[in-house]
């Protein structure tokens, strides 16, 4: 066991994975459980709620940032493979919006809740004696005996961003990143990791050792993201470049979704559109969506506003760690104002970033997104209104995105409007793909 475990920090995290793949047909089903977005037990007061809604409101707003942000990555996969992985909701569990899974890690295992990340490729972990890590369980290196660290000019180390090799780390390879609204700094290492049933040797990931701010997940993150370091490239020959995901109803409990690695086992029936390369974002999975509709109706929006721009990075992303969709502006603007047309009824006071709010019974109107294909995802009740248990009080689980430059022209389909779908990511074959799936046990 080298000694460049016990000195490294770090700085906001992503994923730092190579692996040596096994080329067996695996099964595996990992099942998911989803963050509790911000519904207050009864009788809690509604600014509490109002206070919870802001803060994730916020956060969804710096993720968004944050993806656009995204470093170089990309992968040619292949395919192969079948696992099934259980995932569970980590607000609930942990308050964090990602979902997580139960991740065994070294020799003897040592078991982390792990978040499961689509936009971000790098894994790491929290490891022994980290210095700003959140009070949870941590990865003890000198406790597996299969742990390695990753030696400075190994092909894993230039695959980092902004990688470090400092004598005083005895020529182990170091990086630092920035993940929310923290920063980190790491030492890559490799290890056996499992996230079911099979086994995954020599996994690259960072060990965390210096940590500023709280908002990294506390017992690590496992990036599923389409670069080189990434869970799907490192597992290519197992799992050729393919999983899905069902997110539960926020109101489900313990690991009730599924995670499903690997071409078997996939929907054999399911609507695709094709996935899209962004050369300036290339972890981000990106669609062409043309158009939104609000109950029948079509609403304006210019074409300019939805459109897929590799140069600018504009377009729409599907991702799993934003919890409510963030929409362009005047996409947002014309879906809000045709909402509310539709239902008919005065909008209460804004509510915890949120304009659009009833404190009356209302009759629900469908938001469909449109991709092409074509393929339309209809949106019921539940993924479209956000609810108050205690004060009566719902609202549109929308909002509009950041208003900076770039930024400003991206729309991220979020996890509560993914919820109780099945969403297919197919690298290998170029689609993502939709059906509606019962999530919740």
């Amino acid at each position: 066991m080298s000694s460049c475990v016990a000195i490294l920090p770090l700085l906001v995290a992503l994923l730092s994975t190579l692996l040596t793949a096994t080329t067996a047909v695996r099964s595996s089903t990992l099942q998911l459980a989803r963050p509790r977005p911000v519904t207050p037990n009864a009788g809690a007061p509604l600014t509490a709620w109002a206070a919870s809604l802001a803060s994730q409101s916020a956060a969804d707003a710096a993720r968004v940032v944050m993806l656009a942000a995204g470093p170089p990555a990309n992968a040619k996969p292949k395919n192969k493979g079948r696992s099934f992985v259980p995932i569970a909701p980590g607000r609930q569990i942990i308050s964090i919006p990602n979902y997580v899974a139960r991740a065994r890690l070294g020799t003897p295992a040592q078991t982390l809740l792990v978040a499961i990340d689509p936009s971000n490729d790098a894994a790491w972990v929290p490891c022994s004696d980290c210095a700003g890590c959140a009070s949870a369980p941590s990865f003890s290196p000198t406790q597996s005996s299969t742990y390695r660290p990753v030696r400075c000019g190994s092909p894993q180390c230039a695959q980092v961003p902004s990688p470090s090799c400092l004598a005083s780390l005895g020529a182990c390879c170091a990086f630092n990143l920035t993940y929310a609204a923290s920063t980190f700094q790491a030492v890559l290492g490799q290890d056996s990791l499992a996230l079911e049933n099979d086994v995954v040797v020599s996994y690259t990931f960072g060990c965390l050792r210096v940590v500023t701010g709280n908002s990294l997940p506390p017992q690590g993150l496992i990036g599923f993201g389409r670069g080189p370091l990434s869970f799907l490239s490192q597992t290519k020959d197992t799992y050729g470049s393919v999983f899905s995901y069902c997110l539960p109803n926020y109101r489900s409990s313990n690991f009730s979704g599924t995670l499903k690695l690997g071409p078997v086992g996939q929907p054999k029936r399911i609507k695709t559109t094709p996935l899209l390369y962004n050369p300036r974002r290339p972890s981000l999975y990106y669609v062409n969506m043309i158009g939104i509709r609000v109950g029948s109706k079509a609403v304006p929006v210019q074409q300019s506003d939805l459109q897929f721009d590799p140069v600018t990075g504009s377009g729409t992303i599907i991702d799993a760690g934003t919890m409510f969709t963030r929409l362009a502006a005047p996409v947002y603007a014309a879906v809000r104002d045709e909402f509310r047309r539709r239902v008919r009824t005065p909008v209460a006071a804004p509510l915890g970033g949120f304009d659009t709010c009833y404190n009356v019974t209302i009759s629900v109107p469908t938001i469909t997104f449109m991709f092409a294909g074509p393929v339309s995802v209809t949106l019921p009740e539940e993924n479209v209104m956000i609810h108050s248990s205690s004060g009566g009080i719902a609202c549109l689980a929308m909002a509009a995105g950041p208003s900076d430059g770039v930024n400003a022209a991206l729309n991220v389909l979020a996890s509560m409007q993914q919820q109780n779908h099945r969403v297919l990511f197919d690298v290998a074959n170029g689609r993502v793909g939709f059906s509606r799936e019962l999530c919740t046990l």
